[in-house]
């Protein structure tokens, strides 16, 4: 089996209205998905992706009121967002100033032309060039930003560990990744960075792992990634995954059904929080495609406590 890229990013924002202006107004993409923690209802489930909800498009944030995160090892550090060339990427460092969103410029990081910046709470983004490789996207036709730059789908996904070798035997031995390559990253002090890559490879197939042993563990927050999700392309995988993780006593979540797709959580030897999650069946699931995410949507479990859980929840404008 192999696990065919990076499904979903997961973080946690405390300021909910600005999340939803930054990542639709300033970034462009579509809110495909207005829903709540399954988990937790008192929080919104906020899904941004590009006009179709592709797999392997979006970004998903919790709307939780928590103080920002303190940096740290034992934590997902970086998230990419994939862009195709180097027009696109000065297109970008053009629209980042004008939005008052400060950025490294364009630069070069593991032969990929690169753009580092956050958003306005801190959230580590980078924009990179993907020479047009992974799934192909859907524009969003009332994106702020034009079909040919716009944002196709997650890139590469950094996580920081104190020590490689356990997290290493993980993603290999239980995960099928393979370590291609490594490179050095600087902040403060130059850390290496090992390059793991799934399926057919390339940007939207990759976690990079940054090795910082000098660090304290990170504290969770506003800021801060809650947890990273792969693809795997069908349920009969899925369960083949469930059954493998089980053989090699790595303790699971067990299935659970999110009705967008199935999924599988469980921890790392440094406690970042994994998924794998299913392609399907998909954000239209429940909705008409051209109207996703304009309206609070619940999974049918949800739907009879609907009046109580959308009085709680804040108007996105």
């Amino acid at each position: 089996m192999q696990l065919t890229g990076i499904h979903h990013l997961t973080a946690v924002s405390a300021n909910v209205r600005e999340n939803y202006r930054f990542y639709t107004q300033v970034l462009g993409m579509r809110l495909v998905k207005r829903t709540v923690n399954q988990d937790d209802v008192s929080a919104y489930h906020l899904f941004y992706a590009d006009g179709a909800g592709t797999p392997g498009s979006d970004i998903t944030f919790f709307d939780w009121p928590v103080g920002p995160e303190q940096r740290g090892t034992h934590s997902v550090c970086n998230t990419a967002l994939r862009v195709t060339g180097k027009a696109s990427l000065e297109w970008w460092a053009e629209r980042l100033s004008q939005q008052g969103v400060q950025h490294s410029g364009v630069l070069e990081r593991d032969g990929r032309l690169t753009i580092d910046f956050a958003d306005n709470e801190g959230q580590r983004l980078s924009l990179i060039d993907d020479a047009g490789a992974g799934d192909p996207n859907t524009p969003w036709d009332s994106s702020p930003v034009p079909a040919e730059h716009q944002i196709r789908g997650l890139g590469p996904i950094r996580m920081s560990v104190p020590k490689l070798e356990a997290t290493d035997n993980v993603l290999t031995k239980a995960l099928n990744m393979r370590q291609v390559r490594q490179y050095s990253l600087n902040e403060g002090k130059e850390y290496p960075v090992y390059v793991y890559e799934m399926g057919n490879g390339g940007a939207d197939a990759e976690l990079h792992v940054l090795v910082q042993p000098d660090l304290a563990p990170a504290q969770p927050g506003a800021g801060g990634v809650h947890h990273v999700a792969f693809r795997t392309p069908n349920e009969e995988e899925y369960h083949g995954w469930t059954r493998r993780l089980r053989e090699l006593s790595i303790r699971t979540s067990g299935e659970i059904d999110r009705y967008y797709f199935r999924s599988l959580y469980f921890r790392e030897p440094n406690g970042i929080l994994f998924e794998i999650a299913t392609d399907g069946p998909g954000f239209a699931v429940d909705e008409d495609p051209a109207t996703l995410g304009e309206s609070v949507v619940l999974p049918p479990f949800l739907e009879p406590r609907r009046e109580a859980i959308v009085a709680n929840l804040k108007p996105l404008t």
